[in-house]
C-alpha cells in the first residue's frame, strides 16, 4: 500500500465502537498491515489535556465553546498525527472525528449545521475519512452499557441522545460510500464479522 486509509468509527456512547476498533486493530495487524490508533477528543500530547477539559470540567460549558475545543483537538489530530501516518502508508483508526461533532454540537445541541459543516472543514484542511463505521443502538441499550459513572457528555440526557442517534443516522444517508452502518445490537463476534466484510471491500 503505497497511500495509508484513514477509517473512523462513531456512533452515540456505548455503542461499543472502542471495542471494535481494538479488535479490527488487530486483526489488521495480524494481516500484515500497518496501524495506527488514534481518538478524538484525546489524541496523544495537546489532546489528551483538552479531553481531561471537555469530559470532566465541572464549570459551565457554552456549546460554542464545547464545539471550538473539540474543532481544535481535531486540526492537531490531523495535522500532528494522522497526515503524517496516512503518508507512511499506514491505516489510521480513529475513534469518534468530524460525524461526531455534527451529530453531537449540531444535531444533539442544536447548532447550526451548515457552520459546523464550515468549522470541521476549517479543522481538518478538507481531508474526510476513506471510510466511516457508525455503531447504531438504541437509546435504552447504550445507556445501559455505559452504567451510573458517566462523564460530562455522557450525563446529557436520553432526549439529547435520541437527537444525536437521528443525527447519525440522517448523516449515514447523507453519505452512503463513506459511512457504512453496523447494527450493534447484535454479539461483539456478529459487530466484529461485519466489520470485517465491509473493511475487506474496502481493501480490495
Amino acid at each position: 500500500m503505497k497511500k495509508g486509509l484513514f477509517i473512523t468509527f462513531e456512533g452515540a456512547d456505548g455503542c461499543g465502537k472502542t471495542t471494535q476498533l481494538n479488535l479490527l486493530k488487530d486483526y489488521l495487524t495480524n494481516k500484515g498491515y500497518e496501524v495506527l490508533v488514534t481518538r478524538e477528543p484525546g489524541a496523544k500530547g495537546l489532546g489528551e489535556h483538552i479531553r481531561k477539559i471537555l469530559l470532566n470540567y465541572e464549570g459551565e460549558v457554552s456549546d460554542r465553546c464545547e464545539s471550538f475545543l473539540f474543532l481544535a483537538d481535531r486540526a492537531q489530530n490531523i495535522d500532528v498525527i494522522v497526515n503524517p501516518a496516512i503518508e507512511e502508508g499506514k491505516i489510521v483508526l480513529c475513534d469518534r472525528h468530524t460525524d461526531s461533532t455534527v451529530a453531537y454540537q449540531g444535531y444533539g445541541r442544536g447548532l447550526d449545521l451548515n457552520e459546523i459543516n464550515m468549522l470541521n472543514n476549517l479543522a481538518t484542511g478538507g481531508k474526510k475519512p476513506d471510510l466511516t463505521l457508525v455503531f447504531d443502538v438504541d437509546i435504552e441499550t447504550s445507556m445501559q452499557r455505559v452504567g451510573n459513572e458517566r462523564d460530562r457528555m455522557e450525563n446529557a440526557g436520553n432526549e439529547f441522545f435520541h437527537r444525536v442517534r437521528n443525527g447519525y443516522l440522517e448523516i449515514a444517508k447523507q453519505e452512503p460510500e463513506r459511512i457504512k452502518l453496523i447494527d450493534s445490537t447484535k454479539s461483539i463476534e456478529d459487530v466484529q464479522s461485519d466489520v470485517i466484510r465491509v473493511i475487506e471491500e474496502k481493501l480490495k
